[in-house]
């Protein structure tokens, strides 16, 4: 006699736990630009200054190997989530399924119905509905823009109608093409316009995780259609793998609640591989070489950011008057320099000049002490005194207030006698 399985009455669902990921990565991104690390933002990209503020670094347009670096690392780590968890992004974390689920719950609640992607209802519920989605839309493509301008700095243009035109038009197109994504769209992105669905199905095999109902427990099916009934994607998932399934979960929660009420399990289930070979699968070649590929990145990332020096210098001469001969005999060339703070606080710096070969002190007339803030880039023009007719090797010097090196720069002066200038 075959004993009987026994099931608590309340099965565990994973949907509270989706709508945890959806909430929390939401409030993430509505967050983030609103942190600070000192009195720089977390995350923003600068583009009057050319400059991107990232966890705490202020990384300048020199600096974009720095950029290209994490974002080989973020593409790289992509794939790998891609390659094991398959579209379980889809389903628990890409911003459009959180914003699809946003409206058609919201929908719900009006007392509207969803088939087919389309709502039904009474008229003026729909278009209250739509004045919500009109309100969702704006604030969704504000925080876009705030990972460009200071989001304080942001409002009080807006208030006073001092935004910039091209973020004017960027938050008015923006807001209205969010609209409507939500009015119209909504599921169609993810079953017809998505191009991340198709590639991720060529990457597929006995590593990915799917969500399936496997062949040996298709005979217990009793055929209700409550995962048809659930699924956000109208799809039958007794069907076997479709491309449309985005990993959400839904069926498998209505699985375990009717088959519970039956004291059995559910059919239902995630599994590693569509033939569900089990977490053994994630020992293959692919998933083995993207997880060393994306480690040996994020180390290189890590050691450049640790090996970053705190300030930067840019020498070059001035192309508006090159050299001069003073009445003493010395030549003096006019320079410009290119200081950036890199740090997080504010930061005194002088400026210097010698002879590399020798190491001779060499007098500079100019600003050559200054103070910069944090993540500033400041030009500096001065003039380097060198010995008339003679070359001379030159390493300019960039120390703090406590005479610490932060960085250098080499030029090589060759002796060209111009016009005589006094001092």
């Amino acid at each position: 006699m075959t004993p009987s399985v026994s099931v608590s009455s309340k099965p565990t669902l994973l949907s509270p736990w989706r709508r945890r990921v959806q909430w929390a990565t939401s409030l993430l991104l509505l967050l983030l630009p609103w942190l600070e690390v000192g009195s720089t933002s977390l995350v923003r990209i600068d583009i009057p200054q050319l400059r991107l503020y990232l966890f705490g670094q202020i990384l300048r347009i020199e600096e974009l190997y720095l950029v290209l670096l994490f974002s080989l690392m973020l593409g790289l780590a992509f794939l790998l989530l891609t390659l094991v968890l398959g579209r379980v992004w889809c389903g628990w974390l890409c911003p459009q399924t959180t914003l699809s689920d946003l409206a058609e719950s919201i929908g719900r609640k009006f007392g509207l119905q969803v088939k087919q992607n389309r709502l039904h209802g009474l008229f003026w519920r729909k278009m209250l509905l739509h004045l919500i989605y009109l309100l969702i839309a704006f604030v969704v493509a504000a925080n876009l823009l705030w990972y460009f301008i200071e989001p304080r700095q942001f409002f009080i243009q807006l208030i006073n109608f001092e935004l910039h035109y091209v973020a004017a038009i960027t938050l008015m197109s923006t807001t209205a093409l969010i609209y409507l994504d939500l009015a119209l769209v909504r599921r169609l992105m993810c079953s017809e316009f998505c191009p991340y669905g198709r590639f991720q199905t060529t990457l597929v095999d006995k590593a990915t995780l799917t969500l399936l109902l496997p062949d040996s427990e298709q005979h217990r099916c009793i055929d209700c259609g409550s995962c048809l009934r659930v699924c956000p994607m109208e799809i039958d998932i007794r069907r076997g793998y479709q491309i449309e399934c985005i990993n959400c979960g839904r069926c498998l929660d209505a699985c375990r609640q009717v088959m519970g009420r039956q004291n059995e399990p559910g059919l239902i289930s995630y599994a590693f591989g569509t033939s569900g070979v089990g977490a053994r699968g994630l020992l293959n070649p692919r998933v083995l070489l993207l997880g060393a590929a994306t480690v040996v990145l994020l180390t290189l990332l890590l050691l450049a950011l640790l090996d970053r020096p705190a300030a930067s210098l840019q020498v070059s001469v001035s192309h508006a008057v090159a050299t001069r001969q003073f009445a003493d005999g010395r030549q003096g060339t006019f320079f410009n320099a290119w200081i950036s703070n890199r740090s997080q606080m504010r930061a005194s710096y002088i400026l210097s000049a010698r002879r590399s070969d020798s190491g001779e002190p060499l007098p500079l007339k100019g600003q050559v002490q200054f103070q910069l803030a944090p993540g500033e880039n400041r030009r500096v023009d001065f003039v380097l005194l060198t010995p008339a007719d003679q070359q001379v090797p030159i390493e300019f010097l960039l120390t703090d207030s406590d005479g610490l090196k932060l960085s250098n720069a080499t030029a090589y002066i060759q002796a060209t006698p111009k016009d005589v200038m006094h001092e």
